[in-house]
């Protein structure tokens, strides 16, 4: 009753209820017909059992298999802490619901794979959608709004983005859509999702967006827009669009207890999606820019420690040996603040920014170094293949190392890294650093997480290879009377930058 009165008081006092930053849209429906004709339906076939992407997804992702139930597959994380999970299956009722222009699969003889949704970005026919809707598949059919069928074949695809680049060629140019900049829309925004939902065919649902940088937890974005309107299975692929008509996302998962709509819907955002279509167009592959660094976030005692304005940037933990970071002399311990002219928030924004790069092309780096703002040019690089695992060489029996040694006021006990607890700890062969042999319960190092089997590279910022650097630094910091430790930690899965205030005895 309440949101009638409103309705009606913008109404009497000639406020505009149409589509606009302040007012509620009075409908979507020239919007829509508009934008239908872009969106079409993806229909693949497979004779095998579904296979799963290298992303670690399920290959139907938001589309699924003929005979699926609509149960989703819950993350073990999730499922023992009973929190619904995000759906990526999106298991389709082929069966009892297919949509217009689907192939039938019975008459096929083959089964049908899965349903999902995609939009035209190119009048000649270039369609994008979701790698898993097509993940697996022998056989590709788009289906326009019209209801033709057309064969599709693979431009390229993205696994660990789940994005897709089709070509159709069709008899006459197709409407197409474009990207908008997602970087731009705010939460609270109007949007529309169309998509297939249940292979019901071309299906228009409204809401807003609910918030913005979701991370899922998977290899893709960290920025998922958040929707409320209505994403179910079969949407997968589809276009989320702002009120101008601009692609602002691809519609990708569903967080849901049911299986269905329960108005918590993820879309991958268009600003990483245009530059990772680009490269499909161009390479046939994705072809990310690479920088040679790994990051962390900047805590506010790492903030502190280095005099730091303010809590922000992505702190370096490692520089690949004759990468384009290692060629401009950055090294561990700057924080990246600008890449490129864009403000660096933290570490999760960085990469995507180094990843949308033009490969070849240079770039700008400001850091923070010393108590101070510098910068750097670099060229950067593609992706480089990952090493393959070379033969290990034998080596001569090394003299006996020095016993393992507390280093006071941390907690922890450390010793010269061998063979031997290389092998103990499944520490790789090049490793440089002293290794955390046993961390005292309750303790300061216990605390910040480090276990026995992590290796200090650096004691603030000086390299460490043997008991004696990290004990003569920490003498110089005991005798400085610092209330922070700054060590660089390889664990077993990253490298970090951890910060630690010890208890100085005497």
């Amino acid at each position: 009753m309440r949101a009638l009165l409103l309705a009606a008081a913008l109404l009497l006092t000639g406020v505009p209820t149409g589509a606009s930053a302040h007012g509620v849209p009075s409908g979507f429906a020239e919007l829509a017909a508009q934008l239908l004709p872009s969106v079409v339906n993806v229909a693949s076939t497979e004779s095998a059992t579904p296979s799963s992407d290298s992303s670690g997804g399920t290959a139907s992702g938001s589309s699924g298999s003929s005979s699926g139930s609509g149960s989703a597959a819950a993350p073990p994380a999730a499922a023992d802490h009973g929190v619904p999970p995000v759906d990526r299956s999106f298991q389709q009722f082929l069966n009892s619901a297919e949509g217009p222009g689907m192939p039938d699969a019975a008459a096929t003889g083959e089964q049908m794979q899965s349903l999902g949704s995609g939009f035209i970005v190119d009048p000649s026919g270039l369609i994008v959608t979701n790698n898993h809707v097509i993940d697996g598949a022998h056989s590709i059919s788009v289906i326009l709004s019209d209801g033709t069928s057309l064969h599709a074949v693979v431009v390229g695809r993205d696994t660990r983005n789940d994005i897709a680049l089709l070509r159709v060629h069709p008899t006459h140019p197709l409407k197409a859509v474009h990207f908008g900049r997602s970087r731009a829309a705010r939460i609270g925004e109007w949007v529309i999702a169309i998509g297939n939902p249940y292979g019901l065919g071309g299906t228009v649902t409204a809401g807003i967006i609910s918030a913005r940088g979701r991370d899922l937890g998977d290899e893709g974005s960290s920025d998922y827009i958040q929707t409320d309107a209505a994403i179910n299975r079969g949407n997968s692929g589809g276009p989320l669009f702002d009120m101008a008509g601009a692609v602002i996302g691809i519609n990708t998962a569903i967080y849901s207890p049911s299986g269905g709509s329960v108005g918590i819907g993820f879309a991958i955002p268009s600003d990483e999606v245009a530059a990772v279509v680009d490269q499909l167009r161009r390479f046939g592959k994705p072809r990310p820019g690479w920088m040679g660094v790994q990051v962390q976030n900047v805590t506010p005692d790492i903030a502190s420690m280095l005099g730091m304005p303010e809590t922000t940037g992505a702190m370096v933990a490692t520089v690949a040996p004759g990468g384009p970071a290692a060629g401009a002399h950055l090294r561990p311990g700057d924080v990246i603040l600008d890449f490129d002219g864009h403000t660096v928030q933290d570490m999760r924004s960085f990469p995507r920014m180094v990843a949308d790069s033009s490969v070849g092309e240079p770039a700008v780096v400001d850091y923070w170094r010393a108590g101070h703002r510098d910068s750097a040019t670099l060229t950067i690089a593609g992706e480089p293949p990952a090493p393959a695992s070379a033969a290990a060489k034998p080596k001569p029996a090394p003299p006996a190392p020095p016993k393992p040694e507390p280093a006071e006021g941390l907690g922890l006990t450390v010793a010269d890294l061998t063979p031997a607890l290389q092998s103990k700890f499944d520490i790789p062969a090049d490793t440089h650093g002293v290794v955390i042999t046993e961390v005292t319960p309750n303790s300061v190092g216990a605390r910040e997480g480090l276990a026995a089997g992590d290796v200090i590279l650096e004691v603030d910022g000086a390299p460490v290879v043997r008991i004696g650097d990290v004990m003569t630094r920490l003498a110089a910091l005991r005798a400085a009377r610092r209330d922070q430790v700054l060590l660089l930690v390889q664990g077993s899965d990253n490298t970090q930058w951890i910060s630690l205030e010890p208890a100085w005895t005497g």
